[in-house]
């Protein structure tokens, strides 16, 4: 499961993808301008469908202990302005130490901004990181290389064949962003990208599985 995280005026980390509280909440305003307990009593669930009315914004070690229960990991990607990314990433780090290893496991840190993950590195080296980017620089080998990263993410409209394959050569996982069309997700996947984020998760896998059990089908009958 991927899902962000930003830091409340009071240093906690909330589960929340745009700066602001509006679109998702009945607040208004910046998360980051907020104490926790102000967001704690917001309704977070009604612009969704009503029947989600009262759930509440949840914090980063909520989310935690239901993927444990669920036996599910996550990729925990860190928003914040650039001025507070670095207090982000050592904040994310501080709340993974201070959990059982049992639930530390399967986690990976990704985020745009490499003072949050030089912070958590700090911290806790051996927490897994990603870098992301839009379009993927040059320089991005060096880049991961410098902050410890064992994956890039890309947005999927940007990437091409050749890129992908230099990434996947230098011993990375490579992760594009946001992929809702399973025909596209085939694509990314032929030319050797690791994984894909989705809203729809359950149309990419079942287009998948569709093709592998197409493909076992015309090996068999081939084989008659």
């Amino acid at each position: 499961m991927e899902f962000d995280v930003r830091l409340t005026a009071d240093r906690k980390l909330i589960l929340l993808h745009d700066d602001s509280l509006a679109r998702t909440t009945n607040g208004k305003g910046k998360a980051s301008a907020l104490p926790f307990a102000a967001i704690r009593a917001l309704d977070a669930g009604s612009w969704f469908h009503p029947s989600f009315a009262g759930e509440k914004v949840p914090t980063l070690e909520e989310a935690l202990s239901l993927l444990d229960q669920e036996g599910l990991g996550a990729n925990i990607e860190v928003k914040a302005a650039r001025a507070s990314a670095a207090a982000a990433g050592a904040v994310l780090a501080d709340t993974l130490l201070r959990l059982s290893p049992s639930r530390r496991r399967h986690l990976l840190l990704s985020s745009f901004h490499r003072e949050a993950l030089l912070a958590a590195r700090e911290r806790m080296p051996t927490l897994p990181s990603a870098l992301i980017f839009g379009g993927v620089p040059r320089n991005w080998e060096r880049l991961a290389r410098t902050l410890g990263c064992v994956a890039i993410h890309a947005s999927e409209r940007r990437l091409a064949p050749s890129i992908v394959t230099e990434i996947r050569a230098g011993g990375y996982a490579l992760s594009a962003y946001t992929v809702n069309d399973p025909l596209r997700a085939r694509t990314l996947f032929e030319w050797g990208v690791t994984s894909v984020f989705s809203d729809f998760p359950r149309a990419i896998l079942d287009a998948m599985a569709s093709r592998e059990n197409a493909a076992t089908a015309a090996a068999a009958g081939a084989q008659r």
